[in-house]
């Protein structure tokens, strides 16, 4: 079949590396894509924002099945749309991707569903948000409510950095994402990612990672997008997952379905670990980035069989299978990051750092000039692999790091410490 993949960053070049080993895949195009991409698809310009254009691509290359990558389509009802126009697309609709696009709404259903997640309050007024702020005490969490590329949560220290926080984004500092905000209580644990395929009424549980939030070494600096991953996740075991399938990805999709809005494609839970249990920190409507990244490196499976059946709402007899190796991604972003950074600076020695065993590169932010690579973004590669140890794994991503050149570049030395910590006990 040919498939359109929508997206350009590393999330989606791992998408792309994995759909064309598919024999499923006869021509795989991805729009806009990057420079890494175009070496596993045919990279088109197409303004994924405008679905009108979109279809009518499918219409003309006999696009059987379209994948999207980014949330902001979803949350604009892309899925929506090409369905309405009889084109297969992997995602969930407008009115299921609000898990994602409004965290509010995600709260409301964790409380009406006893889904256990931080204590909270939904604001639109600064002042009735600061007075709670301050009832409440610090540490404290400030969300705003809507899409913010992962720049709409702050981990308040003290009440000044929470009504900061509050003054930004009732200011219009995160545009129309901070028309109104979620106070949370701050939880004590460890985080993990929970990685669910969805079919409207199945879910089909993936393998666990764990990434690293923070700009700097130690967990320290501002939060990003995410600095790298690992998977497995340490700090889920077998009962852990149980937990977390029975007491919040299920409660959530049944909770989905009642409201006429079921749940199809691929959900991804933030969670914190804490002594009580596994809790909701908040729901992605997508693949994770960077965790898409060590998944595909550690899906044995055929990933096309799986999507489809997710749409066709087949994943009752569905199975998938991993390698038990761990895996790694280590991400290197523009000097500046994830403040203010320059795009255009030359990378060097890609095809030397890929020569190490196990690693696959996947391009988050590059363009090609001639036969140049240019950073094009702040989350720029994903040097990536796959050990017999996460350690191992870690050695790999570091040694292919060390042949590249790139000087405006920079990456985190500890990615992976916990649980090659664990591996040391």
């Amino acid at each position: 079949m040919n498939i359109l993949l929508l997206g350009s960053g590393g999330r989606e070049h791992a998408l792309a590396w994995k759909m064309a080993a598919s024999p499923l895949t006869d021509r795989l195009y991805c729009a806009p894509g990057n420079a890494g991409i175009a070496q596993e698809a045919e990279c088109v310009a197409l303004d994924v924002a405008n679905h009108t254009a979109v279809i009518a691509f499918c219409g003309k290359n006999n696009i059987e099945l379209v994948v999207v990558g980014p949330e902001a389509p979803l949350c604009a009802g892309i899925v929506d749309d090409l369905q309405a126009a009889g084109i297969k697309a992997f995602g969930p609709s407008k009115s299921a991707a609000r898990l994602e696009g409004s965290k509010g709404f995600t709260k409301d259903l964790c409380r009406a569903n006893n889904i256990p997640t931080a204590a909270y309050e939904r604001f639109r007024d600064p002042a009735a948000a600061k007075n709670y702020i301050r009832a409440q005490g610090a540490p404290i969490v400030v969300k705003a409510d809507g899409l913010a590329a992962g720049k709409g949560v702050v981990v308040a220290q003290n009440i000044a950095e929470a009504e900061a926080a509050i003054d930004m984004m009732f200011s219009g500092g995160l545009g129309e994402a901070g028309g109104e905000v979620v106070i949370e209580e701050f939880l004590d644990g460890e985080e993990a990612s929970f990685f669910a395929l969805c079919d409207g009424s199945t879910a089909l549980p993936l393998t666990t990672a764990q990434d690293h939030k923070r700009a700097f070494d130690g967990d320290k600096g501002p939060n990003t997008g995410g600095m790298g991953a690992y998977s497995p996740a340490p700090n889920i075991d077998d009962a852990t997952s149980a937990r977390v399938m029975d007491e919040i990805i299920e409660p959530t999709l049944r909770a989905m379905k009642a409201m006429g809005a079921p749940y199809k494609g691929m959900l991804y839970a933030g969670l914190m670990i804490t002594r009580d249990g596994p809790k909701l920190i908040e729901y992605n409507a997508r693949f994770g980035d960077p965790e898409t990244q060590v998944l595909m490196l550690r899906l044995m499976s055929d990933l096309v069989p799986a999507l489809l059946a997710s749409i066709d709402g087949q994943l009752k007899s569905f199975d998938l299978r991993w390698y038990a190796d761990p895996a790694l991604t280590v991400v290197m972003a523009t000097k500046g990051y994830p403040g203010d950074y320059k795009l255009g600076s030359v990378i060097e020695g890609l095809d030397e750092a890929a020569k190490v065993e196990g690693v696959q590169i996947f391009h988050a932010g590059t363009k090609a000039e001639g036969e140049k690579i240019l950073a094009n973004g702040g989350r720029v590669l994903n040097v990536s692999a796959i050990g017999k140890t996460v350690k191992e794994a870690r050695a790999r991503a570091y040694e292919a790091i060390s042949r590249i050149h790139w000087p405006d570049g920079f990456c985190r030395s500890d990615i992976g410490w916990r649980a090659i910590e664990r591996e040391a006990r």
